[in-house]
């Protein structure tokens, strides 16, 4: 998740109420081989992604974090949401499943990190916390996400934990506004994301971070500031290029990059704007229909240069949401691409950055049949 080969993208919306609805899965039980399984999801892979979740499970702390080697490493808040987030996506919940404990644990990892990050106005939240991430933004997006769906998932929303988790959810969102970037008068205020709080800049893999949470918790009931998202959608159309796809950032251009035009797909979807040919009209749905085909161009999934699972969570969702004969052509072959690179024991180790990464990524986008996780449903 570095400079010009991260990932940007944005909720393409004009207004909150287009936001579709989702629906937060009931109690369940884990993906395992026995039950039946959604269309091309194979028995081989319901048994990858059970093994794959059964190392995580085994290699979560004491405390009930991750760090990116497991036991050791960096990103504390990052990998945990991450691994929480691929135990969500089998079903389990903070309150039921198979992999309940695992979720819990790792739910009051990334709350109590989050509380201790509030800020001296009272009103913001850094969920990363200070010194906790070295790019503190990477942390607090993450964490915001992941807390936005256990928040929808809690049964009883009178409860601490539950009132914990939204005042925290407030606060983060507050601290996500104020940080939002700001282009200026010519460009109608546009706005991204950079790595830390004040850094006043915009790069790829921060800004959809921030707009993939900031859906999730609009999806719980958050209030989410209306003007942040209009600069955000202000912002990615400032960067589409005319080849289709999106480039690196407004302040610094350079081509489109397949990795964060991937990411301004599912984030087109999630939003509820489609291309033409799924019901999408106007200017915007013709803009959607340019950038999928830039990817469908320029996204490999038998390889491709850098950030692979990076690429692929964001690409995967676009694919499953567009739905029809795009998906059903993506889905076996990174099902199977994915099968060929896991390691015996369980994990991936994604794109160099560590196995607990690799791993929840790969079991996201393997898991996006069930259908549970909301900010990926259709």
């Amino acid at each position: 998740m570095t400079t010009r080969n991260t990932i940007i993208s944005a909720m393409l919306i004009a207004t909150l109420v287009f936001w579709p609805a989702v629906h937060w899965p009931a109690a369940t039980t884990a993906a395992t081989p026995s039950r039946i399984l959604p269309e091309m999801v194979t028995r081989d892979t319901a048994s990858r992604i059970d093994k794959a979740l059964r190392y995580l499970e085994r290699t979560q702390r004491q405390d009930g974090s991750w760090l990116n080697s497991g036991g050791w490493g960096i990103y504390p808040v990052v990998m945990t949401s991450l691994a929480g987030l691929a135990f969500l996506a089998n079903g389990s919940t903070p309150e039921s499943g198979p992999y309940q404990r695992s979720v819990s644990r790792a739910l009051n990892f990334v709350l109590n990190v989050a509380e201790a990050g509030q800020q001296r106005n009272r009103k913001e939240i850094l969920i990363a916390g200070e010194g906790s991430e070295s790019r503190s933004m990477y942390g607090h997006g993450f964490g915001m996400l992941f807390l936005a769906e256990c928040y929808g998932m809690e049964g009883d929303k009178t409860s601490d934990r539950a009132q914990r988790i939204r005042a925290v959810l407030e606060g983060a969102v507050n601290l996500t506004a104020r940080a939002q970037s700001d282009l200026g008068a010519a460009q109608k205020h546009a706005g991204g994301w950079i790595y830390t709080p004040d850094g006043r800049s915009d790069e790829g893999s921060v800004t959809v971070t921030q707009l993939q949470a900031l859906r999730a918790c609009r999806n719980v009931g958050i209030k989410v500031p209306r003007s942040t998202i209009q600069r955000a959608v202000l912002y990615l159309k400032s960067c589409q290029q005319a080849d289709g796809g999106i480039c690196y950032s407004a302040r610094s251009r350079g081509n489109s990059l397949p990795a964060i035009s991937a990411a301004a797909v599912a984030c087109f979807y999630s939003a509820g704007i489609y291309d033409t040919r799924t019901g999408g009209a106007g200017v915007e749905a013709k803009m959607v229909e340019r950038l999928i085909e830039y990817c469908k161009k320029n996204v490999r999934v038998d390889g491709g240069a850098g950030h692979y699972f990076y690429t692929q969570l964001y690409y995967s969702q676009g694919m499953y949401q567009r739905g029809g004969k795009d998906w059903r052509d993506y889905y076996p072959r990174i099902r199977d691409r994915l099968a060929g690179m896991q390691a015996p024991d369980g994990n991936w180790n994604g794109d160099g950055i560590g196995p607990i990464y690799g791993t929840a990524i790969a079991c996201m986008i393997l898991q996006l049949p069930y259908g549970y996780l909301p900010v990926m449903q259709r």
